[in-house]
């Protein structure tokens, strides 16, 4: 038997032999080093996808923790919009007689709402406030009825019946609105 492992044994091998050599199960040297290169590029492959699996893990988990942090009170603050208007429809239903006679009372009110809309400004609650003669925003303003009005272009807004409100970049509820539906 050769012993393959001595620099000098595969000199006077002749090719009978190393078929032989090969059929049994030994493969070259040239063979071997194929087959670990083979295998080295494709651990380095695994090895790159999965890097870049985490690094995508890392990335999406940032911008959900972010979103969860801005957005996750909205289910609440959609919830605490109800009170802004009641509060508001209160001091606006208001008659001068009952501002005279309850003045104690609508100031308090005012300073609830006041206090409402500071805790909504700390967590990035922001109110749309359309004026009439605006021009309606489909992205903002939720159109209530359509009504010809003089003087008015199709497109402007002739009433302004609850404000909206965005929570950061996102809207929380879109204001609604009257628009002119006027076509000259």
């Amino acid at each position: 038997m050769i012993d393959i492992t001595q620099p000098d044994a595969l000199e006077d091998v002749d090719d009978d032999t190393v078929a032989q050599i090969n059929a049994a199960g030994m493969t070259s040297g040239d063979d071997e080093i194929e087959t670990l290169r083979a295998e080295r590029d494709d651990m380095r492959d695994r090895f790159m996808r999965a890097l870049a699996d985490a690094e995508n893990s890392r990335k999406r988990s940032d911008r959900d923790r972010r979103e969860a942090e801005q957005y996750g009170g909205s289910k609440l603050a959609r919830d605490m919009l109800p009170v802004y208007d009641n509060l508001r429809r209160a001091l606006d239903a208001a008659t001068d007689e009952q501002r005279a006679k309850a003045s104690a009372l609508l100031e308090g009110v005012e300073l609830t709402l006041r206090e409402l809309l500071n805790v909504f400004g700390k967590h990035g609650i922001e109110p749309v406030v359309p004026e009439v003669g605006d021009a309606f925003d489909p992205q903002l303003h939720q159109a209530m009825f359509e009504a010809p009005l003089p003087e008015t272009k199709a497109g402007d807004i002739i009433q302004v019946m609850t404000e909206g409100f965005l929570l950061h970049d996102r809207l929380l509820r879109p204001a609604q609105v009257g628009v002119s539906s006027n076509t000259g």
